[in-house]
């Protein structure tokens, strides 16, 4: 082969090559693009819901005004004990007060036999029946004895206690005593409102709830001592302590 021909040869060796370099070198040095933006910062970790809690009871209203818990006045009214009721008999019903056992009689009310007894009052002419089953549950009993009269008798000689109340929290308070149908609070009632000469007068309210419990107390006292209700009321308003 002459030298003319070798050089040719190598010529067309060597272009390949070089082409294979350059692909090479430029795949070697390519860098990745860049931008000029800040990194983007991580998103903050978001709270986890709170469960959801029961709401809370609305307060109860009086007026517009949120009230607290309502307390009762008085302890409920014990159960009268239990009593055998015979007709004729003077008996005190706790919101009625004194009156007289007309009857007691089996009726039919509402498909149900029911034992009733029927007690009358002369001064509201009301006649009331209650069931012989139901009539401890609803206080009914029969007229206090002499001796617990006298315990009675021994309250109204006492001081008066006046509690340092308003007057409607403690007028709330009387008219739960006199319809309890105890005589002995009743009593009191007569006494913290009753008003001997050269003391302040009463108000309007205060003498209309006096006179209803003086009034009840002097029934069972009339029965009792078998006198009528003017007599029982003078007896009543002269054991009431003086100045």
């Amino acid at each position: 082969m002459s030298e003319k021909q070798k050089s040719s040869v190598a010529k067309k060796s060597a272009k390949p090559m070089a082409e294979t370099l350059d692909e090479t070198t430029l795949t070697d040095t390519e860098t990745p693009k860049t931008t000029d933006k800040a990194p983007k910062p991580k998103r903050a970790a978001e709270p986890e819901a709170e469960a959801p809690t029961a709401a809370a009871p609305a307060p109860v209203m009086h007026g517009g005004v949120p009230a607290g818990p309502i307390r009762p006045l008085s302890p409920p009214r014990a159960p009268a004990k239990a009593e055998n009721f015979q007709q004729g008999d003077y008996v005190v019903y706790p919101t009625h007060g004194v009156g007289k056992v007309e009857r007691i009689a089996v009726e039919e009310i509402a498909g149900h036999t029911l034992e009733l007894i029927h007690i009358t009052f002369d001064e509201n002419r009301m006649t009331l029946r209650v069931p012989t089953n139901k009539a401890r549950t609803a206080g009914l009993r029969k007229l206090a004895s002499k001796k617990q009269f006298d315990e009675v008798l021994s309250v109204l000689k006492g001081r008066a206690r006046i509690k340092r109340t308003m007057w409607s929290r403690r007028a709330q308070e009387y008219e739960a005593k006199i319809n309890s149908g105890d005589p002995t609070a009743i009593a009191e009632v007569v006494r913290d409102l009753h008003r001997n000469a050269g003391q302040p007068d009463q108000s309007f309210s205060e003498r209309q709830i006096y006179e209803s419990a003086l009034d009840r107390l002097a029934a069972e006292y009339a029965a009792l001592e078998q006198i009528d209700k003017t007599t029982a009321i003078e007896r009543l308003i002269s054991h009431l302590k003086s100045e």
